[in-house]
């Protein structure tokens, strides 16, 4: 019984499915009638008149700010002008063209004209092996004349109109169509950058310019001109070499960053395209368009500079070496570039960073002529270069402090021991080096202890200290200041610059003398260092001895307004750059007693009358502990000795806030770049600036020069 009850329900199961599969098939059908029979006209009509492409949205780079939001770099918009292959007649499309030229004469917008031959008087604009070989590729008779090639393009092109310069501009369009090509989907670019005007002139008619399309291009805007050039960079459109290594993220016609900024933190600035969907008329008329995938604005980067103490900054850094070159502090020095930092000394921010000359990144941004390439290139002060990072130097006597520091902690030296300085220190017979005070006026500063040394850069007290502990001692302390090693400053091609050793000399060849570490106690010899090293090395000596990390990015802030985390951007920006974590300092203390009496020695520099910059800060409002350098570094053509100059300080001498850190190239003397520090720390704690006794005729020490 039961297996006839199964018997039963399969086939009721099987007679289901049979009629179910029957009607399926008959809805098919009719359907498929509707199709072809009662709507087949209709819809072959649409598929016939509908074209569907995407067009690419561009993403807006992210903006650069400084730390106070005042927008640094932006991105407008500009529009260029593209055609597009449509179905339509030949004198359709001749028609067009000279529409579309009309409409940007109208507005004086240059468009792109390749076809070489002049109407005004019929000639060539290519001559000789190059017009041969043209007239072979475009199927022209070797003996017609220029009259002749051009209207055999008339012929070809189908051209009706007889107005000869109408020919012409319709000939330019059609000719560039024929040498670069277009399709339905790729269109071929008449004119970059056209004003709104135009843009709304075309779309308003669009109907009368079948194929026409306005793609929106972001424009990278630098909107302070030169200012913080060098930390900026900038953006450009992509290089051979560039796209063929990003052809995964990146397009022909996308702009990349190329320096500062812009370069490093390309990832977050770039933003992401979308894509839009237009659907056409196969004339090209454009009858729907809808946003496929919307495009997300780049990050913005916020700088810790303080963009209007960068502009005094800059002023400053050039006034002074105008200064310098035109004998304004009493003697004329060539003084050439130069560099200033300066540096929150807690945090290690940098709130300004000046390198001179300088360049305009907008000129780059917009495709630099040939002409202002060639400046730059050919510029022997090479504006290119960021000073402050680029470029190491021999930081003479603003390097003293490091060598008091290492000579008390190894004990070498006591604060109250004083050396006395003889003018000439005869140690070692076959080098014999002088204190500059000797060379002036032929006698020693005599008996000094650590604060009068600095006080007066008294070279022979640190000589017979750096001869006492040995150049391992000094190199170990120079390099726990962060001298000699990058401070990881989110900037592309930060030299490391060299701290005098043994191990430095054995990589180049040489054999250490004992010459060579009296030399490195005053900052000469091997030692070279960046303006933004010296500026991170007197920071720690104003805040107690604590290592800091310099830092130029305040945050990065994405465009839904969320913040990437500091861990994200410190192991990005390790990575970009290379850096690895170095621990080799973390057995070094400092005493505080050692640090004091530097500092006070720094601060006799200024305010004290025998001090080599007090003619700078003796009517200062703020106290100062600062240190003069002139550095000696070989000769000039002629020559003469070039002697680059350097004043590094800190402020307020009782609770630091700011290290400010100015280099001249050839400047002369320490004394001169003091000038430039003051009137910055005006800026900065909101004075006047201060009316100090420039005359140099009044100051009778000489100590006021080194």
């Amino acid at each position: 019984m039961a297996k006839n009850i199964d018997k039963r329900s399969i086939n009721f199961r099987y007679n289901v499915m049979t009629i179910f599969t029957y009607i399926i098939g008959i809805i098919l059908i009719v359907q498929l009638f509707n199709l072809q029979i009662v709507h087949g006209a209709e819809y072959r009509e649409q598929s016939n008149t509908r074209l569907t492409r995407e067009s690419t949205i561009e993403a807006a780079r992210g903006e650069i700010l400084d730390r106070s939001g005042n927008i640094l770099v932006s991105s407008s918009q500009k529009f260029d002008l593209e055609l597009y292959k449509t179905k339509i007649d030949t004198n359709t499309l001749n028609r067009t063209i000279l529409k579309i030229i009309n409409v940007l004469e109208k507005y004086n917008i240059s468009y792109t004209d390749s076809f070489p031959i002049n109407i005004n008087t019929f000639e060539y604009k290519i001559a000789d092996e190059t017009l041969e070989n043209w007239k072979k590729n475009n199927n022209i008779d070797n003996d017609f004349s220029a009259e002749q090639a051009f209207y055999k393009f008339k012929e070809k092109y189908k051209i009706e109109n007889e107005d000869v310069n109408e020919i012409r501009k319709i000939i330019s369009i059609r000719y560039k169509i024929a040498t670069e090509g277009y399709s339905s989907t790729r269109a071929l670019t008449i004119a970059k950058d056209i004003p709104r005007e135009a843009v709304a002139e075309l779309s308003e008619n669009s109907d009368e310019f079948p194929g026409i399309s306005i793609s929106v291009q972001p424009v990278r805007e630098y909107k302070e001109g030169t200012l913080a050039s060098h930390i900026l960079g900038y953006a450009s459109k992509i290089n051979d070499t560039e796209y063929k290594e990003n052809k995964d993220k990146y397009d022909q016609n996308d702009i990349i960053g190329k320096t500062g900024i812009e370069y490093i933190f390309e990832k977050y600035l770039r933003g992401q395209k979308g894509i839009k969907q237009i659907d056409m008329a196969v004339d090209g008329t454009i009858t729907a368009e809808s946003i496929a995938k919307e495009a997300i604005a780049g990050s913005d980067v916020i700088l810790t500079l303080d963009s209007n103490l960068q502009k005094i900054v800059e002023q400053e850094l050039k006034s002074n070496i105008e200064k310098i070159k035109s004998g304004g502090f009493g003697k004329i020095y060539d003084a050439k570039g130069g560099s200033c930092v300066v540096m929150n000394v807690k945090t290690g921010e940098v709130l300004a960073m000046a390198s001179y000359p300088d360049y305009n990144p907008q000129s780059f941004a917009d495709g630099i002529g040939i002409a202002e390439w060639n400046s730059y290139r050919d510029n022997e002060l090479h504006p290119l270069i960021n000073r402050c990072i680029e470029s190491p130097y021999e930081p003479g006597s603003i390097f003293k402090m490091v060598t008091a520091i290492a000579g008390l902690e190894s004990g070498n030296v006591t604060l109250t021991e004083r050396i006395n300085d003889t003018g000439v220190y005869t140690k070692y017979k076959n080098f014999q080096p002088k204190c500059w005070y000797y060379t002036d006026y032929h006698v020693g500063h005599g008996p000094l202890n650590v604060i009068g040394a600095i006080q007066k850069s008294c070279n022979y007290f640190f000589y017979e200290t750096a001869d006492r502990m040995g150049i391992d001692v000094l190199s170990k302390y120079a390099k726990y200041f962060g001298l000699g090693v990058k401070t990881g400053i989110e900037l592309p091609n930060e030299a490391m610059g060299t701290v005098a050793s043994k191990e430095y000399a054995k990589s180049i060849g040489a054999t250490w003398n004992p010459g060579d570490t009296i030399n490195a106690a005053i900052g000469q010899g091997y030692n070279r260092f960046t303006s933004l090293q010296m500026a991170k090395y007197v920071s720690m000596i104003a805040n107690g001895g604590n290592s800091i990390d310099v830092s130029i990015i305040k945050s990065i802030q994405r465009s839904d307004g969320t913040q990437v985390s500091k861990e994200e951007i410190d192991s990005f920006v390790n990575e970009r750059l290379g850096i690895t974590s170095d621990d080799s300092n973390d057995d070094i203390t400092i005493n505080s007693q050692y640090l004091n009496a530097v500092k006070e020695g720094m601060n006799s520099v200024t305010s004290g009358e025998a001090g080599t910059a007090y003619a700078r800060f003796k009517n200062f409002d703020i106290e100062v502990g600062g240190k003069t350098g002139s550095a000696e570094a070989g000769k000039d053509k002629n020559g003469r000795d070039i002697v680059n100059a350097w004043f590094a300080a800190f402020a307020p001498y009782d609770n630091p806030e700011i290290a400010v850190v100015v280099m001249v190239e050839n400047g002369g003397h320490g004394n001169y770049t003091a000038e430039a520090v003051r009137n910055i720390m005006a800026e900065y704690f909101g004075m006047n600036t201060q009316n100090v006794n420039e005359d140099m005729g009044a100051i009778s020490y000489t100590e006021s020069m080194r």
